[in-house]
């Protein structure tokens, strides 16, 4: 498996999700978790709460239609393994978002600019087990 990489578009991207970050913050006092958003989209407090998180959501899925229309084409994914180890893969992440009471973005991006203790710990913790898992998977499995 070779990971590219690739330092403008990832500076781009996190430039991206950090500036909707401190926007979602300035304009709504909400925290860009992805999780949380999208839980609070299947139950919304209210309408306007609703309103917001479909908005962001529909963002997210329409970005790559939004590149098919401005380069001609759509981009690539690559995704080096099953489906059934996508869907546990999946499973394990939402038990680790659950007892971790959210997700990189909420905690990564969001907490550790607020320097919250509970999103440094957590932010750590997905780190160390990040590198483990590279590490199993290309060493270990070698994949």
């Amino acid at each position: 498996m070779i990971t590219e990489f690739t330092p403008y578009q990832s500076l781009a991207g996190g430039v991206l999700i950090g500036t909707a970050s401190v926007l979602l913050m300035l304009t709504l006092g909400r925290i860009m978790g992805a999780t949380g958003i999208l839980a609070g989209f299947f139950r919304p407090m209210s309408l306007e709460d609703w309103t917001w998180r479909a908005a962001l959501l529909a963002g997210m899925v329409t970005a790559p239609v939004l590149m098919l229309a401005v380069s001609g084409q759509m981009p690539p994914i690559q995704v080096p393994i099953s489906k059934t180890m996508m869907i546990v893969g999946g499973f394990i992440v939402g038990l680790g978002v659950t007892f971790g009471s959210g997700c990189t973005s909420g905690h990564g991006v969001c907490g550790m600019a607020r320097l919250s203790p509970r999103s440094i710990a957590a932010t750590i913790t997905f780190m160390i087990f990040t590198a483990a898992t590279v590490y199993v998977v290309r060493h270990v499995f070698g994949g």
